[in-house]
């Protein structure tokens, strides 16, 4: 976290192929007040795409958070996350894994690659909610802000 977070908005990328999923995702965010900025991917490519800031993404914000379903059409969540921790300019990004799998193996590589949050499709909002605002509280710990008269 660094002096160019303080009075923007929160940047997310959304990696998400159901356009239903990405709604709940999307909805929550706003209802919960929190300032953002959020950009949809619906495949791994695009996400690697992105992150990498190539062809149509040449001019994309860096996230600030990674909302990632693991089944996704192209490259599949595991391997963009690999790839997000694999790149040093990424690597520290936190990432919030959305998905409707109760696969063991995937949510131990998740962890295994340092996932920030695993979370279960359908989405408690509540809950959802709360790790966004735990990892936005996270970011800026490390800002000492004004004193104000």
């Amino acid at each position: 976290m660094n002096d160019k977070m303080i009075g923007r908005a929160m940047e997310i990328l959304l990696v998400e192929d159901s356009l239903m999923d990405a709604h709940v995702a999307m909805r929550a965010i706003r209802d919960g007040q929190i300032k953002h900025r959020l950009t949809l991917v619906v495949d791994g490519n695009e996400a690697i795409e992105f992150l990498h800031r190539d062809g149509k993404f040449a001019r994309a914000p860096r996230p600030d958070m990674i909302l990632l379903d693991l089944h996704l059409p192209g490259r599949d969540g595991l391997d963009v996350l690999a790839e997000i921790r694999s790149d040093p300019d990424l690597q520290r990004t936190p990432v919030v894994i959305l998905t409707a799998t109760g696969d063991h193996d995937a949510k131990n590589r998740c962890e295994h690659l340092r996932v920030d949050a695993f979370m279960a499709k359908p989405v408690n909002l509540r809950k959802f909610l709360d790790v966004v605002r735990e990892i936005k509280r996270w970011m800026l710990e490390d800002v000492i802000l004004p004193v104000t008269e």
